[in-house]
């Protein structure tokens, strides 16, 4: 199963659900993430494992991710906040991480049959902790407007 048992997995996906349904009501700006401080450190370590090789282990990305290589596919970018990760809801975020870029576009493999859905996410809790909490209020905003229906996912 991997770095989380199944009844870790159930708990994180009902504290997950919790968070979800209770963030709109306590949101301030920085005040509340969907995720707990477990999820980041197990996402720290799947990160380091799944990531790190490419997107650098401080979610740099590369350098010059926007160019495209000799191949005309786009280079992993910067994951920290100073890219356009943030610009994703987190559904299009998951689903990036299990199916890899879309075909010549980039190099990112898929991920679905390596990573279960809650390594996927506490990747993506990791991944979000680097974000300040200016960039992450201004994601959540994107993913609740994603949830409603409010923008194409």
């Amino acid at each position: 199963m991997g770095l989380l048992s199944h009844t870790g997995l159930r708990r994180a996906w009902r504290g997950l659900a919790v968070a979800a349904l209770l963030a709109p009501l306590l949101a301030t700006a920085g005040q509340v993430r969907w995720y707990k401080p477990a999820y980041v450190t197990a996402g720290k370590t799947l990160y380091e494992r799944n990531c790190a090789t490419c997107h650098q282990p401080d979610a740099v990305g590369t350098e010059q991710w926007r160019q495209r290589d000799a191949n005309g596919l786009l280079p992993p970018p910067p994951l920290n906040g100073t890219a356009h990760a943030w610009h994703h809801p987190l559904s299009v975020l998951y689903r990036q991480i299990m199916e890899g870029s879309a075909p010549g576009v980039g190099t990112m493999p898929p991920f679905k049959g390596t990573l279960s859905q809650g390594e996927a996410l506490a990747i993506i809790a990791y991944i979000q902790s680097f974000w300040s909490d200016e960039v992450y209020d201004a994601w959540r905003q994107i993913d609740e407007s994603a949830k409603k229906g409010v923008m194409g996912q």
